[in-house]
């Protein structure tokens, strides 16, 4: 199971809401361990992503713009 999660802040075009929900997936995955979702953490983890997401989408507008933008290939490194 990866433990790297995107940056997303500074890119250009900004995060998108799918890159924002795939960043809090993996977080959620790799903190909870859960590498497959099954009826019994389905819901949990849809909640935390959830929860973690909007949380991600208010800080990435809260924090000031980096000073050089990054791009999606640097941000991957």
């Amino acid at each position: 199971m990866s433990t790297n999660i995107t940056l997303l802040r500074g890119l250009e075009p900004a995060a998108t809401e799918q890159e924002i929900y795939a960043a809090a997936l993996q977080y959620v995955r790799t903190v909870g361990g859960v590498s497959g979702l099954s009826t019994t953490t389905k819901a949990a983890v849809d909640k935390a992503v959830s929860i973690i997401a909007a949380a991600t989408t208010q800080l990435l507008a809260d924090l000031p713009e980096r000073p050089v933008p990054a791009t999606r290939e640097a941000a991957a490194d």
